[in-house]
């Protein structure tokens, strides 16, 4: 896999992040509860910095990316996700974002394994590190409104 393969990861990476942002952003107008408005703007807002992040390898010299190039590891097999639709009850748009958490924070986990330049492999880890955070917290919430306890 050369550079430009990782090239193209990055940037359906970047892609991601922004239908994310989209996403919050979406469901933050749609939902009534204002501490569901504060999560879904504070994700969005998460977002953003991990695509300004991401845009910045985009800008790096393809042999300074710092991807060991002799494997194929077909991360890229990960990478197709249907587009994301606000047009849902709240419990299905939490349902999409913890799977589009868990798939983030996969990709991420993926691309710090490949990575040779350890900075760069920190970078990678921390962001699987903030997915997996928004993942449980969203989890977190699901379980709270589709379980409540009935007394």
């Amino acid at each position: 896999m050369d550079a430009e393969n990782y090239r193209s990861i990055i940037s359906n990476a970047i892609e991601r992040e922004i239908e994310a942002y989209t996403f919050y952003r979406t469901v933050r107008e749609k939902v009534t509860d204002e501490n569901l408005k504060n999560l879904f703007n504070e994700l969005a807002g998460e977002e953003t910095g991990h695509r300004k992040t991401l845009e910045g390898f985009l800008t790096k010299e393809p042999a300074k990316l710092g991807f060991n190039t002799q494997r194929d590891y077909k991360v890229a097999d990960s990478l197709e996700t249907p587009p994301l639709s606000a047009d849902l009850r709240p419990l299905d748009g939490l349902v999409i974002a913890i799977r589009k958490e868990l798939d983030a924070m996969q990709m991420y986990t993926q691309l710090a394994s490949l990575s040779d330049d350890p900075q760069q492999k920190e970078l990678f880890q921390s962001l699987a590190a903030m997915e997996r955070g928004h993942k449980a917290r969203l989890e977190d919430l699901y379980t709270n409104m589709a379980f409540p306890e009935v007394w």
